[in-house]
């Protein structure tokens, strides 16, 4: 059906370039409006069967990812429309032009592939705390805050914002899954009281797991440098449960200080 102008012409008398012009405008603009609904597209298809905080960076690949099908598409279906231009020479100019874009490219087309193998693999979420050794800069940890198809967004407990490109992560360590954290103390003590003191966290080791709350089993005795003089260094291998080291260890040493003050065991400043 032809569209009827004002002025009594037809779409059809149109100009060939016009035609042209005003479709390939079309075809973007429709790219343009599917990179603004890619977000809500992606929560969708991001929604079912998944935490929350994992649809969360499954959600924000995806947005990345449809984006950039829209502009390809856009961009292949403006090249076929050009009547100079043959099915065979699209294809052959989406070749070349692949071929050089890969070549200058090929950071970003490293950060893509590894954007898409974060939907596969689930290797972290949204929330939780990371560490990526091995970076050009060094070391970064923090709270991953947002995941796209390039970089991701990591807080850092100063407040910095780290945006790392996808195609730099080789090695994630995740501080947020796991069994247990250690939450080891040293003990200082006078070699003669070494029997005595061995005897003492003996003894009370598995009352500490009934009355101290995260820990998961009674603690083992070791001396890391196997050192000994007018006094030695003893190490207790204490198992917290995950993420609750740090509120657990003031516990322990409190009810360390106690038990060995009933003993009559003197701690070495």
């Amino acid at each position: 059906m032809w569209l009827q102008f004002t002025n009594g012409s037809t779409w059809a008398a149109t100009a060939p370039w016009v035609q042209r012009t005003v479709y390939v405008a079309l075809l973007f603009f429709g790219a343009w409006l599917v990179h603004l609904l890619s977000g809500r597209l992606a929560h969708m298809l991001a929604h079912s069967g998944r935490r929350p905080e994992r649809r969360e960076v499954v959600a924000g690949v995806l947005s990345d990812l449809i984006s950039v099908l829209a502009v390809v598409v856009a961009s292949i279906l403006a090249l076929a429309s050009a009547e100079s231009i043959q099915a065979d020479d699209v294809i052959w100019v989406v070749g070349l032009l692949s071929a050089g874009f890969g070549l200058a490219a090929r950071p970003l087309i490293s950060d893509y592939f590894s954007g898409m193998s974060f939907i596969f693999g689930d290797r972290f979420s949204v929330g939780e705390k990371l560490g990526f050794p091995g970076l050009p800069g060094g070391e970064v940890e923090g709270v991953v805050e947002r995941v796209n198809l390039t970089n991701l967004h990591i807080r850092a407990h100063s407040g910095e914002l780290f945006i790392i490109p996808t195609g730099e992560v080789r090695v994630i360590r995740n501080f947020s899954r796991g069994l247990y954290s250690m939450a080891n103390v040293k003990l200082r003590v006078a070699s003669v009281d070494l029997e005595r003191t061995l005897a003492a966290l003996d003894a009370f080791r598995d009352e500490a797991v009934v009355r101290i709350e995260n820990l998961i089993e009674p603690w083992e005795v070791i001396s890391e440098t196997g050192e000994i003089g007018d006094d030695t260094v003893l190490t207790l291998v204490i198992k917290a449960r995950f993420a609750r080291a740090a509120t657990l260890r003031p516990r322990i040493l409190a009810f360390l200080q106690r038990r060995l003050a009933e003993a009559n065991i003197a701690l070495v400043d």
